[in-house]
């Protein structure tokens, strides 16, 4: 990096540089961050989808992380417009998906997803099936009704995740995200206050580790050896966003250490604002201290051009650009690998694009609106 670098061929030169997850090699450093979208009626992403992925691929995205898609398994998911990753009809559709993301120059990953716990009875796509999780406990400390999951209901659910694995590569697409964050079936294993757990599943924090290390060895199984496997993990929680996994970086250590020794090939770690330092004494965020604690690439995700967070979205507030100077500043000291933009690029498909010719007086704030459209 020259020091005479004006401010947009920093941003092209460091973000613009190529980057390697496993076998797989991505032609910059930027990602669409998974954001759930319920635009794929009976669970098969149509036209409109394709174009929406296709679109941002074509305006310089790196990587596509597509939205959650709920695997084989009757209790994953709670809406029939969310997308699936089982079903003939379905995979047809992601294969499409893939195909136009390729032809427009990028690289995708469908998110895996299980919402565990999460799930309302009654909800589709399959009415009758239960919500279940380590210990039958939701993320808001009640018991709901659901169910603890027997030891079948763990062996189906890791089948599920390594049979979404297999039909991804048979499809074409360049590796799998599998969701282990935000309060879902994966976290709730991983995090304290919803694992109850006495048996091998349960405990401290390396055995509350156990079912998402067997999700990835088996995904890891399932799919060729260059083949990479990312994984999304975060602190907070969805109805606990004070949540915590880790309170010291030998705690994150040892969550982290049988993930990555079971194949995990990248982490994702989803944080609220990018920029707020994970523990003290460091200025590190949280794929900071993943990448120094595993050695392997991460991705960092969180607010990316936005002044405000994701909460307010939900409650319907829009957010003002801002700078990405201090990102930078962090990428080109290798801090971590990639960054995921979310609200960001929902808003504005060319935002990559933007970014890295320096046309930033073009890019826009985040209007809540954007969530009613696929645009």
């Amino acid at each position: 990096m020259t020091a005479t670098a004006s401010p947009a061929s920093r941003a092209a030169e460091i973000l613009s540089r190529p980057v390697a997850l496993n076998g797989l090699t991505v032609p910059n450093r930027i990602a669409m961050a998974p954001m759930t979208r319920m635009f794929s009626p009976g669970g098969v992403p149509g036209e409109d989808v394709r174009s929406y992925y296709a679109r941002r691929a074509a305006a310089g995205v790196g990587l596509i992380v597509t939205e959650g898609t709920y695997v084989g398994h009757d209790s994953a998911g709670q809406s029939d417009r969310v997308p699936r990753f089982h079903g003939e009809e379905q995979l047809a559709g992601w294969a499409k998906v893939a195909e136009d993301v390729h032809a427009a120059g990028g690289t995708i990953v469908p998110q895996l997803w299980h919402i565990g716990m999460v799930r309302q009875q009654g909800q589709a796509p399959y009415p009758e099936a239960p919500a279940m999780g380590p210990s039958g406990i939701r993320t808001d400390g009640t018991e709901g009704t659901g169910k603890a999951m027997s030891q079948s209901d763990l062996d189906d659910v890791i089948g599920a995740f390594a049979e979404a694995a297999a039909a991804a590569e048979r499809i074409g697409f360049d590796g799998v995200e599998l969701h282990g964050a935000h309060g879902y079936l994966i976290d709730q294993f991983l995090w304290a206050g919803t694992n109850r757990r006495t048996d091998a599943y349960g405990g401290d924090a390396v055995a509350r580790t156990t079912f998402a290390a067997e999700i990835v060895a088996a995904v890891r199984a399932a799919v060729s050896p260059g083949f990479p496997v990312i994984f999304r993990y975060s602190q907070w929680k969805q109805d606990a966003y004070d949540a915590r996994l880790a309170e010291t970086p030998e705690e994150l250590e040892a969550i982290l250490t049988p993930l990555a020794a079971a194949g995990v090939d990248a982490f994702h770690a989803s944080t609220r604002r990018h920029w707020i330092p994970e523990f003290e004494g460091s200025d590190l965020n949280l794929a900071g201290w993943t990448k120094k604690l595993t050695g392997r690439p991460t991705i960092t995700v969180g607010s990316v051009g936005l002044d405000g967070d994701f909460i307010g979205a939900f409650a319907g507030e829009g957010a003002p650009v801002q700078g990405i100077d201090e990102l930078l500043d962090r990428l080109e000291r290798d801090e971590f690998d990639m960054v995921a933009v979310g609200r960001a690029l929902l808003q504005d498909p060319e935002w990559a694009a933007k970014v890295l010719a320096g046309r930033t007086s073009e890019l826009r704030p985040y209007d809540a609106a954007a969530v009613r459209t696929l645009s």
